[in-house]
Parts: C-alpha cells; sequence; structure tokens
C-alpha cells in the first residue's frame, strides 16, 4: 500500500515550530518510502483565520523544500483541497447525518445557558461534560425544532460505559475510560464542521495512510477511532509527537521570540539549518550525525526512532548549526547574503569581499557581523607621513590601505 500523509495547517498566523516539524515529519514518512505528501488548508474556524496566513504556509512550504503532491493548486482527484470549499459542498453534513442515521451522532438544541449550567468544578479546574439530553428527543421532536429553524449542533454518541482502545505507533496501545469521551461537536450551528470531525472524513476520503501530530491530541484519539468504527472505515496509523520546549522547559511560546519558522529566518538562521535542526527535535538517525541535507534526512528518516520525552529547543545549538551551514556556503553565496550586513556595520570605503571572507568562518548567523566589523569604523585615517622613513631622501611612500 502506498503511504500518503498530509500537512493540514489551520491559517491562523505564523509557522510555530512545532507545526512545521509536523510538516516535516509527515513529509518524510511519505518520502522515505516513496509515497505522496499532501497539503490540506483547515479555515473551518472563521474565528481564527487570520488574513494572509495562508500565503505563509505556501511560502513557508517552498523555502524549506517540502514540495507537496497534491494541495489546493495541485489537484490529485480528491480535492478541494480547502475545507471551507468542502463544506460548501456539502460533505461534512452529509456524513454527519450518515452518523446520526446509524445512532452514533444526534442533534443538540441546547441553549448556551444550559450549557453552561453544566459546568462543575472537579480538583479545581472547571469541566463540561454535555449530559446527552437531547439524545433522548423523539425523532418527531427533532424534526418540529428543525422546521421551527431553533439553532442545534450534531454531537457524537460516544458510550458512558467501558473503555476504547487505540494504538499508535510510537506509545503502543491506549485504553481510556469510555466516562472521559465527552459528546464532541461534529457540525457546529454556523454549519461548519470542527476541527475533530472534518480531519477524520477528510483524512478517509483523502486516502490518508499516516497522521502525524503532536502528543496533546492523544486523549482525542479514541473519539477519532470511534468515528472511523461508526463508518466502517480503515484507521490510519497515528504518530504522535513528543512536546517542544524552551531551555526552562515550558511549552515553546511566542514569548521565547523564535516559537515561528519567521521568527528565526528573520533573526537571520537559513532555512536548511532551520529545517535540519526541527528534524532533530524528537527525532534521532542511527548514527551520531547531526547534519543532514533534506536529501539526507529523506534517506535516513525512520519515525520508529522519534521519541516521547519532550524535545528542547535549545537555542545554542541551532546558532552552532546553523555557524556550519555558513562554512560549508560557497564564498559567493555567502558574500551576496551578508553583504546588507556588511554595508549596514561599515561606513566606510573598504574592500567588503574580503571582510566577508575574514567573518565567514567566525559568525554564527548573519547579524553577528555586525559585532564583528565595526571596529573599522573606528579606525584613524592615519597621515601617509608616518609611513615615510625619516632618514630616506625620498619624502614619498606608499599609503596603507585596509584590506584593499
Amino acid at each position: 500500500m502506498k503511504i500518503r500523509s498530509r500537512y493540514a495547517p489551520s491559517p491562523t498566523g505564523r509557522m510555530h515550530v512545532g507545526n512545521l516539524r509536523t510538516a516535516l515529519y509527515a513529509y518524510l514518512i511519505a518520502k522515505h518510502e516513496g509515497g505522496d505528501f499532501i497539503l490540506r488548508i483547515e479555515d473551518t474556524d472563521q474565528e481564527r483565520f487570520f488574513p494572509g496566513a495562508v500565503e505563509i504556509i505556501y511560502k513557508t512550504l517552498e523555502e524549506a523544500g517540502l514540495v507537496y503532491d497534491e494541495g489546493p493548486d495541485k489537484d490529485g482527484g480528491v480535492g478541494p483541497y480547502v475545507q471551507s470549499e468542502r463544506q460548501k459542498a456539502g460533505i461534512y453534513t452529509k456524513y454527519a447525518k450518515q452518523l446520526i442515521d446509524k445512532g452514533e451522532a444526534y442533534y443538540c438544541f441546547c441553549t448556551p445557558e444550559r450549557l453552561e449550567s453544566l459546568t462543575q468544578i472537579v480538583d479545581g479546574k472547571e469541566i463540561n461534560v454535555y449530559d446527552k439530553h437531547c439524545l433522548g428527543l423523539s425523532k418527531e421532536e427533532v424534526q418540529k425544532n428543525l422546521d421551527a429553524g431553533m439553532p442545534y449542533v450534531i454531537r457524537q454518541n460516544n458510550p458512558r460505559t467501558g473503555t476504547t482502545t487505540f494504538h499508535d505507533e510510537l506509545y503502543g496501545n491506549i485504553t481510556f475510560e469510555n466516562s472521559e469521551l465527552d459528546d464532541m461537536i461534529l457540525i457546529k450551528s454556523d454549519g461548519f464542521p470542527t476541527y475533530n470531525f472534518a480531519n477524520v472524513v477528510d483524512d478517509h476520503l483523502m486516502g490518508i495512510t499516516h497522521v502525524v501530530r503532536g502528543n496533546e491530541y492523544l486523549s482525542s484519539s479514541p473519539k477519532y477511532n470511534r468515528l472511523y468504527e461508526a463508518f466502517g472505515w480503515d484507521i490510519p496509523k497515528y504518530i504522535h509527537c513528543p512536546l517542544i520546549t524552551d531551555e526552562d522547559h515550558h511549552k515553546l511560546s511566542k514569548r521565547s521570540g523564535h516559537s515561528s519558522y519567521e521568527d528565526l529566518i528573520e533573526q537571520g538562521f537559513l532555512p536548511e539549518a532551520v529545517v535540519n535542526f526541527v528534524a532533530l527535535l524528537g527525532w534521532s538517525p542511527d548514527s551520531d550525525q547531526e547534519l543532514f541535507s533534506l536529501e539526507g534526512l529523506v534517506k535516513e528518516f525512520d519515525y520508529r526512532r522519534i521519541g516521547k520525552s519532550p524535545a528542547v529547543f535549545d537555542y545554542a545549538k541551532l546558532r552552532w548549526m546553523n555557524g556550519e551551514y555558513l562554512k560549508a556556503m560557497d564564498d559567493e553565496t555567502f558574500y551576496k547574503n551578508a553583504l546588507p550586513y556588511l554595508k549596514d556595520a561599515i561606513h566606510k570605503d573598504l574592500d567588503l569581499r574580503k571582510i566577508a571572507a575574514m567573518v565567514k568562518s567566525r559568525i554564527e548567523i548573519y547579524p553577528d557581523i555586525n559585532e564583528i566589523v565595526d571596529f573599522f569604523n573606528e579606525l584613524p585615517d592615519y597621515d601617509t607621513a608616518m609611513y615615510t622613513h625619516k632618514k630616506m631622501k625620498t619624502d614619498s611612500a606608499s599609503s596603507l590601505k585596509v584590506l584593499e
């Protein structure tokens, strides 16, 4: 069976390092086995939609070298590849109603006020578990409410007793008590599907065989499996990746200043160095090698070597790695890339090409150039007479030029 993996981002802003890792791992899993990598835009959460975010996704994937085989602009026959377009086509409502007919889902007409009244405090935390109130409505009552235009959502009908077990490729078999499974919403009151429901439907219809996501979704997987089983669909292989933390072992956040791909590029890091570094946030090769091209990663990547422990974003290691990429860069490319930084740092008429050659092996990111070369601005313009030997008969001498 041909492997088909996907990256399904929500256009909500800059691409977080964790999202880039998800895209990279999904790409590597597919390409390592000669499979297909699919891009799907999940824009059903209209409240979180960020203008320009779709363009950021395209740009980031292109710069990272993650070429997708199918996507919004590459129809592979299972499109549309944008969820809002799929919603307009009625795909999600169609499948939600199939679940209703099977008794695996039901209409819920509860008001926000009633739902709020279900909130409980457990161990100091607010939890809200739906009480299946609307599951008991007769078909006639449901139809009456629909005819009256009452707002509704469609909920998954999960059992309250027993257990549900699912398999993850890294964590093995995991069992959850069904009492922990809420009747999650499948179709919202605005007609859009929830992230969880749309994922399952789209992954099946697009033939996705391997699903890569963060381990924060482990607790949702039993609900996904119950949906697959209710439809009679094959369940894909799950690969839940470890959390990425900062050096203080807190979840990597925007406050760190380097939580997104764009942050790192703006700080002077090379795309290929970022990709190499991100690949090692949770995965390790079967050797001590740390520097990989994307082609090298495709060859070496085995998702079974992804760890379970949180991966620490070591900023110093990323700087070192980027420095190694700069050293390996050909001189002409380095000079062209370094030139804007040199011009900004040096305000004298000096040979910038020679200065670039001097700093190439001494910096880790381009902005380091300023600290290394700013002393040139402090050099005094010496009088040429200082270089004339006093006992020589001639009064002329060759002037010394710094870095001609």
